[in-house]
């Protein structure tokens, strides 16, 4: 009798015991479920992609349905302007009455106001926190820097710096107010009459122009050494506390041996798109281009060499033979 207990006792351990062993037998089907996490990390960053990729909010020209407006040249830009600088012919136009805002194509005026102003370039000038609080952006500029006048003006032109622009009006006589009261007089002196100013940097969507007044707006910069200079400039070093920075041109033709740019501005907001102004030399004729809601970060340059291209191919800039056009714009 002790016996047959025994072996069933034995029989009982030796079930329980192959059982016990086979349970890790059933552990491999929890593996898909591990595949399925595994899967749905890996979509984490293809997600991440297509929230990237998800198109930004229109700006104002593109709302206003100016960007699907048909041209020859098929520019990316919704309005566009090309003049002869000395005879003041149009030679291509694309919505040119639209009045847009126009970024940091600002600081070309902010830049006339203050040397027309003739403050010294050399005076120092300093970095206060209202002047970095303009944006959210990252800048160099911290209170407390010291630049001088024509550091601020080189740095707002080239590199579209924003902070320097704000320096630049805070410091001007009789401050901010009076500085963005002579922007809008001068903008109606050159005859800017779709013009209008709020402040000297261009973040604001209440700057506003029109492609012909951007037209004077450059050839009254072109008169200004400085901001020929400034503006076409590649490159800046600035000493920053214990390290020295280095600024670019936000216009990359400015550094390309195939262009001769005189004057040069860029601007980018979500309301304006992506801007251009330059004054260039081509097939020696004197060319001013106003680009303004160019969609994708480099299509404002590719437009710029379309136009170039075509006015090349035509003969338009030696000739001059006439290009038709939807309306004549009084430069006069």
């Amino acid at each position: 009798m002790l016996r047959a207990t025994l072996i069933g006792l034995t029989l009982v351990f030796a079930v329980g015991t192959a059982a016990a062993q086979a349970q890790p037998a059933s552990k491999p089907a929890a593996k898909p479920a591990a595949k399925a996490t595994a899967s749905k990390a890996k979509q984490k960053p293809a997600a991440k992609r297509a929230l990237a990729r998800a198109p930004a909010r229109p700006s104002e020209a593109q709302r206003a349905g100016l960007s699907r407006t048909t041209d020859p040249l098929n520019l990316r830009s919704s309005a566009a302007l090309v003049v002869n600088q000395d005879t003041e012919e149009v030679l291509f136009q694309k919505n040119p009455d639209a009045v847009l805002p126009i970024a940091s194509i600002t600081k070309l005026m902010t830049a006339l106001v203050t040397v027309e102003a003739g403050l010294p370039l050399d005076e120092e000038l300093e970095v206060t926190r209202e002047d970095r609080t303009v944006d959210r952006v990252r800048s160099n500029l911290r209170p407390g820097l010291n630049l001088t006048r024509g550091q601020a003006l080189h740095l707002a032109l080239m590199s579209s710096e924003n902070h320097a622009a704000h320096l630049l009006g805070r410091t001007y006589p009789g401050g901010m107010e009076a500085f963005v009261d002579a922007m809008n007089a001068k903008a109606q002196m050159l005859g800017m009459h779709d013009s209008r100013f709020v402040e000297p940097t261009g973040l604001s969507a209440d700057n506003r122009s029109s492609p012909g007044d951007l037209v004077r707006l450059v050839k009254a910069a072109y008169e200004l050494e400085a901001i020929r200079e400034f503006s076409t400039s590649t490159a800046l070093e600035l000493p920053v506390g214990k390290r020295t920075v280095r600024y670019g041109n936000t216009n990359r033709l400015t550094a390309s041996d195939d262009w001769e740019i005189g004057v040069s501005k860029t601007g980018t907001t979500m309301a304006a798109g992506h801007c251009l102004v330059m004054q260039a030399a081509i097939e020696g004729q004197r060319i001013v281009m106003v680009l303004l809601d160019s969609v994708g970060k480099y299509s404002r340059i590719a437009d710029a060499q379309r136009i170039r291209n075509w006015l090349e191919t035509h003969k338009l800039v030696g000739e001059r033979k006439p290009v038709p056009a939807t309306k004549p714009i009084d430069l006069m």
